[in-house]
């Protein structure tokens, strides 16, 4: 179709395979979205969920922690939990986005979006 037009045919392919992966990135974030990953401290006393975004959507706390005396020792299985449970939420979101990156031809450990 455009074969005789040089660098265009190029130009033109590069188009289609970044609107290609537009759609897929917009797919993939709205999968993304309704995903989410538990993180967990104190041999599953404190868990808390997130979205593969890392935003908090719950926490579940055992009530045989809550001992007014450890009340420092709660904190911390509360924090880790987060933590836990954000680091998760990292992990997962670079595994769907290697997915894509793999999909397109893109070399591997590349950031999107751009």
């Amino acid at each position: 179709m455009l074969k005789g037009l040089g660098g265009l045919g190029d130009m033109a392919k590069m188009m289609k395979s970044a609107q290609e992966m537009q759609t897929k990135m917009a797919e993939m974030q709205e999968q993304m979205a309704m995903m989410s990953v538990t993180g967990e401290s104190g041999a599953g006393l404190v868990k808390a969920t997130a979205s593969v975004q890392g935003e908090l959507k719950a926490l579940d706390i055992d009530p045989s922690i809550f001992d007014p005396n450890e009340k420092e020792v709660v904190e911390d299985l509360i924090l880790a939990a987060i933590k836990d449970a954000q680091s998760r939420a990292q992990q997962k979101m670079q595994e769907e986005m290697g997915k894509i990156t793999e999909g397109l031809g893109l070399p591997p450990g590349m950031k999107l979006p751009f």
